[in-house]
């Protein structure tokens, strides 16, 4: 029999109630890891699904692929029992009777609420943050057993660096993402030879992307494993020595790229910077105007009216990315780049969010069985291994709607604006890990892609979808919380 099994295994004997307690342990973990894939894994493949990178059936394998892989070889085989000491595990110890089982109940409650709140999250398309939703689920449980003394409200690690995040995350990488993809613009896209531009830039460009991804790989995606505690200057040269390999890779390749800049397309080339500069220009003497009077003020608004009159084609870049062929050469370019940071990101998220499932449910697994309680929960292969599939299961079968957003609703993304908020995201990521500044995943890829699109007018963006994302952010930790306390005093009602 199962249960027979399983007293084998583990080595005890376990009473029915443990036996329940386990079933639902791994239910309601597996359960957590399929609503993290439905809607965590959009933030390595929305944009690349979104720009046309690649289809939805694409994405789904190569993540499924990555998330598996990062998650059974680099998920760390010790998970933090209360994601980041949220609440007092001492309160649990003063309970000699009935502490372990209450816990135990804390942990399948909070599972349980959390993978509800994703589910109704992703239904409606909305990315919002596991760790969130884990930790507002705790944040409940914490309440309702020990009162808003139990939890670790704090800046420094508790709940206070999380409202932070909800500002610091979406607004750097917002930054960042809209001064790369201008770069990008300026420098290749609308030069008047985009070929030989990229030529230039894009070994530099693959090296910068190579170098950054390594570092938060090295540091985040394999830190379950020790690669975050060597010396930082090995990282550093691993890093750089695979980013100078792929920029070789890429120079040797960009030079096959075909230069068919005809004169028509030139002259949209050099249309676009015309446009560009006037706008700026006529901002600049709309500033003026405001600030002066007189003959001065109507001197300015003259030449306003004469700048409107110019005959010069303020679609020009639209026209242009539809038309010139070496354009949509460059675009496929940073096709390629934007698969490649996706891989990067579909990787550290199952060696690192995977924990949001397991970390619960080993945590119960360790109390049942042993009986302690402890900051550290160990995770078995197994449980690795489940929550793995747990999160292609979810981005395979639910996975399309957050995609939808990310990769469509917010914005219309190209492989260029797509790359740019990739790998903008993963900049601030690093940056933030490193200064230790509290951040989301999340809501650092919307805020790269929603600086993608103000790169190209606040008209370029929904703002309809900025709005209800931002309301499915607030509520995140209240609608983990409640759920968490309903949960919490039915199991307790239960087995205690």
């Amino acid at each position: 029999m199962a249960f027979g099994l399983a007293m084998t295994i583990f080595g005890v004997t376990l009473s029915t109630q443990q036996v329940v307690l386990l079933g639902l342990a791994v239910v309601f973990g597996f359960y957590m890891a399929w609503n993290i894939g439905a809607n965590d894994v959009a933030n390595a493949m929305g944009t690349s699904v979104g720009s046309g990178a690649l289809t939805l059936k694409q994405a789904v394998i190569l993540a499924g692929i990555l998330e598996v892989a990062g998650a059974v070889f680099a998920g760390g085989h010790v998970a933090d029992t209360m994601r980041g000491k949220i609440v007092d595990l001492s309160l649990f110890n003063s309970q000699t009777n009935n502490g372990p089982v209450v816990l135990a109940c804390g942990m399948l409650a909070a599972l349980l609420a959390a993978g509800i709140w994703l589910q109704i999250a992703s239904y409606f398309g909305w990315p919002v943050s596991t760790t969130h939703s884990i930790v507002g689920a705790l944040v409940g449980f914490g309440i309702a057993f020990g009162g808003l003394s139990a939890v670790n409200w704090s800046f420094h690690g508790g709940v206070g660096s999380i409202v932070l995040s909800w500002v610091i995350s979406p607004l750097l990488s917002a930054v960042i993402a809209y001064t790369i993809f201008r770069f990008l613009r300026r420098q290749i896209l609308f030069s008047p030879h985009p070929i030989r531009a990229a030529r230039r830039w894009a070994p530099l460009l693959t090296f910068a992307v190579l170098f950054t991804m390594m570092l938060v790989l090295l540091f985040k995606g394999l830190q379950n494993v020790g690669m975050d505690r060597q010396p930082v200057y090995v990282n550093l040269v691993i890093a750089a020595a695979i980013g100078l390999v792929g920029a070789a890779i890429c120079r040797l390749l960009v030079v096959r790229l075909r230069e068919e800049t005809t004169t028509g397309q030139t002259r949209q080339a050099n249309d676009y910077y015309l446009a560009m500069t006037l706008n700026k220009a006529v901002k600049q003497l709309a500033r003026l105007r405001q600030g002066t009077t007189g003959a001065t003020q109507q001197e300015v608004a003259r030449i306003l009216q004469e700048i409107e009159r110019l005959p010069i084609n303020r679609k020009a870049d639209e026209e242009l990315s539809a038309t010139n062929r070496e354009y949509q050469q460059v675009e496929r370019m940073f096709g390629y780049l934007q698969i490649l940071t996706a891989g990067f990101v579909a990787f550290a998220h199952g060696a690192n969010d995977v924990a949001n499932a397991i970390g619960p449910m080993s945590a119960v697994v360790q109390t049942v069985l042993k009986g302690v309680i402890a900051a550290k929960s160990e995770v078995p292969l197994w449980a690795l291994l489940t929550g793995g599939v747990g999160i292609v299961i979810g981005l395979a079968t639910w996975g399309w709607r957050v995609i939808e957003t990310i990769g469509r609703r917010i914005t219309e993304l190209s492989p260029s604006r797509g790359f740019s908020a990739e790998f903008a995201t993963a900049i601030t990521v690093l940056a933030a890990s490193k200064l230790g500044l509290p951040i989301s995943t999340t809501h650092t890829l919307v805020g790269a892609v929603m600086g993608v699109g103000l790169a190209r007018g606040i008209s370029a963006l929904n703002l309809n979808a900025l709005r209800d994302i931002a309301i499915s952010w607030l509520i995140t930790i209240p609608a983990g919380a409640g759920l968490a306390v309903v949960f919490f005093f039915t199991l307790r009602a239960i087995f205690v």
